[in-house]
């Protein structure tokens, strides 16, 4: 139910060919040029003058065959929509049937429903019936699995829910299995293939470069407190490894109970994750319904998806088809009140790079001037809360596609 929910659109008017204007609520960003320093636009690290403007708004035209190719995605998302059973709960096995019509739990099976949270447990985990909403250890080896297959869970917390769903959902639909979020022996069977013998968790050495940062003490709500660090950087340890392998940092913290996180050497149990999506990115889909972001190949194959956070009724993101423009690791970013005001802060301000800043650690550009692809603080918070247009992701996963993504290739948001 919650798939054909979340990606329910309006393809007939989407997909028309015709051209887009963005929403009228929406306030476009009017940025400063700060010269001297590595700060630039606000929002848009990659703000460029007026020639390079204009240019852009040139290439954000799109080919009959680019909306050829739209045409063919779209039917994709439709098959996706159309396919979803209606029945099913989020992202988990069939439900449990009733007391009365119960078949007997078989051995295997009540085994699997007790598999341990220890390495040996999680590697181990099995797919059983009936598995249920919550946190189990055979979700977490699942959303490895999705992670590592381009169908990006978000932060792996080994639960279910809506990120979960989706996950499934997309790698059902790049796999050729039919797409209903839910996590069925063939999709189960599908996720083992792709992974082979590559275990889900491994044991993980502390180093000192984890241990030396920098990190900040903390990191203030008030961007004029912010601005006068020196680094929006990590707060602590736990924080940066949850990160480093695409973890939420409880469920870090719960696989390994014992764990100070504060001695090089230290062992502790991790996701064993990917850091490479597939090169062949022609085609990014921005789905604000669905909070989800989709990648499709030349060959209108969908070759990867991401939770995301796409805009707000306050502040939502543009309509239309733009293009990337360019990519900035680390970016400065440059608070400007006429495009939102955070707190009593009414001057423009200029908060330094790192991962805990307002767009994460990257920024990908689109020809819509100050509107991007970036990263977050809060990775666990993806695609559950607000943002203010732009389309954000995870830092791991953004920062995947920003090594990938190339200039040119067309991004369309839908409804």
């Amino acid at each position: 139910m919650f798939v054909r929910t979340l990606l329910a659109m309006s393809l007939s008017c989407i997909f028309a060919g015709n051209a887009f204007a963005a929403s009228t609520a929406e306030q476009p960003l009017a940025p400063q040029k700060i010269a001297n320093i590595a700060v630039q636009d606000p929002i848009d690290p990659l703000a460029t003058d007026a020639a390079s403007s204009a240019q852009s708004s040139n290439e954000t035209q799109i080919t009959q065959q680019e909306q050829q190719d739209l045409n063919k995605a779209s039917k994709t998302l439709q098959d996706l929509e159309r396919s979803e059973n209606n029945s099913d709960e989020i992202g988990t096995a069939p439900s449990a049937p009733s007391p009365k019509t119960a078949a007997p739990v078989s051995t295997a099976s009540a085994a699997a429903a007790k598999a341990s949270w220890t390495l040996e447990g999680l590697n181990n985990a099995s797919w059983y019936e009936n598995i249920g909403k919550g946190q189990f250890p055979v979700y977490a080896r699942a959303h490895v699995m999705l992670n590592n297959a381009h169908a990006s869970p978000g932060a792996i917390d080994g639960s279910s829910g809506k990120n979960t769903l989706k996950a499934i959902a997309s790698f059902q639909q790049m796999n050729g299995l039919k797409p209903t979020g839910t996590l069925t022996q063939e999709t189960w069977d599908m996720l083992l293939a792709k992974q082979g013998a590559k275990p889900a968790f491994i044991e993980y050495s502390i180093t000192d470069a984890d241990l030396s940062g920098p990190y900040a003490a903390s990191i203030p709500h008030d961007y004029a407190l912010q601005s006068k660090m020196k680094g929006l950087y990590y707060t602590r340890n736990t924080e940066m490894l949850a990160e480093k392998f695409h973890m939420d940092e409880d469920f870090l913290k719960k696989l390994n109970p014992k764990a100070t996180f504060k001695k090089a050497g230290e062992k502790i149990l991790v996701a064993n994750i990917r850091n490479e999506v597939p090169e062949d990115i022609h085609l990014i889909v921005a789905h604000k319904g669905a909070k989800q972001l989709y990648l499709f190949n030349s060959r209108n194959q969908m070759i990867g998806s991401f939770p995301a956070t796409i805009g707000s009724s306050d502040t939502p993101s543009p309509a239309g088809t733009y293009k990337i423009t360019g990519v900035a690791p680390n970016p400065w970013y440059s608070y400007s009140p006429s495009n939102f005001v955070q707190g009593k802060n009414t001057k423009p301000l200029s908060l330094p790079p790192g991962p805990n800043g307002p767009v994460g650690n990257i920024w990908i550009g689109l020809s819509k001037k100050s509107f991007g692809i970036h990263g977050t603080p809060n990775p666990s918070a993806i695609s559950k809360t607000a943002s203010h247009g732009c389309i954000r992701l995870t830092n791991w996963d953004a920062n995947d596609l920003g090594k990938k993504v190339k200039s040119g290739v067309t991004v369309k948001f839908l409804e």
